[in-house]
């Protein structure tokens, strides 16, 4: 598993999604309105379907109202 961890200071719509490395989504962690806090989500490694994904590196998009980053990570097995 792989814990995102995002911080927000004011009342935003976020949204967190993960790509494979030919730009596909896999998954969508994140999507709704959130309140100023911490937060943390965790992916267990699946798509969107509930199959395990393969080992590799992985995109995640981050968006935090007009905010919006991406960042790499590599998933092991």
């Amino acid at each position: 598993t792989t814990t995102i961890k995002y911080a927000i200071s004011e009342p935003a719509d976020v949204t967190i999604v993960i790509y494979n490395i030919k730009g596909e989504k896999v998954k969508t962690l994140v999507r709704e309105r959130k309140e100023p806090s911490y937060y943390q989500t965790i992916w267990n490694g699946k798509d969107d379907t509930g199959k395990t994904v393969s080992s590799g590196v992985y995109f995640y998009q981050t968006k935090i109202g007009d905010y919006n980053s991406y960042n790499k990570m590599l998933l092991m097995k």
